[in-house]
């Protein structure tokens, strides 16, 4: 496993700051560099690297002799903030684990709190999948847009910002996938067990559901 730089743990923390906490909007100035590498609990030179990554990224932008601000033009909503830094040194094993904590939870809640509308488009987004993989097609964005689904209709506000995280599981789980067989067979089947616990709203056979569908997918793929 390739360990994360210190320096990208504080840009995440920083970006968590601007995208999550809400603590530091478009054009606001970010505390001078003491104060900010003490609440942080790193050398200033962590510090500064990490600054380096997210004006290299148009998240911040340095005014000779003003400080480090938030630039204006970003649109802090559609930030992914959580791993968007460094896509190829979070492996498979992380993404599928972070899938593992929160999707069996997500597809809980989406049962009990979905509206039939939405029950009804989670179901259709899973028989897309099923038939792009009979057809030996792509199945990458209806598979977000299944995911997503569920996420909206847990009516949790945060679960849409771990949508990124999860959007990169999914792609690496497709890519994956391709070169085993069973994990493609095992991937229709565990949808239709998710979807039909949900269509008869039935929670905790969702959560199950979801956790034994990734749990799967990681034996199959061989990061367990």
């Amino acid at each position: 496993m390739i360990q994360k730089r210190l320096s990208d743990s504080v840009a995440d923390d920083i970006m968590a700051m601007i995208a999550i906490e809400k603590r530091f909007l478009p054009g606001d100035k970010l505390p001078n560099e003491n104060e900010l590498s003490e609440e942080l609990d790193v050398s200033r030179t962590t510090l500064r690297e990490a600054v380096r990554i997210l004006v290299t990224h148009g998240i911040l932008e340095i005014k000779r002799g003003k400080g480090t601000f938030v630039k204006e033009d970003i649109d802090v909503d559609h930030l992914e903030s959580l791993g968007f830094l460094a896509d190829e040194k979070i492996n498979a094993k992380d993404l599928y684990e972070i899938r593992l904590i929160v999707e069996p939870e997500a597809a809980y809640y989406a049962t009990l709190r979905a509206s039939d509308a939405e029950i009804k488009r989670i179901l259709e987004y899973g028989k897309q999948i099923e038939e792009k993989i009979k057809r030996n097609e792509d199945r990458t964005e209806t598979e977000q847009k299944f995911h997503q689904a569920i996420a909206k209709a847990t009516h949790n506000q945060f679960m849409e910002k771990l949508l990124p995280v999860i959007y990169q599981g999914i792609n690496k789980g497709v890519i994956l996938s391709k070169r085993k067989e069973v994990a493609v067979k095992e991937t229709v089947t565990d949808h239709q067990m998710i979807m039909e616990f949900m269509k008869n709203r039935n929670p905790e056979g969702a959560r199950s559901a979801m956790k034994i569908h990734i749990l799967h997918a990681m034996k199959e793929l061989g990061i367990e």
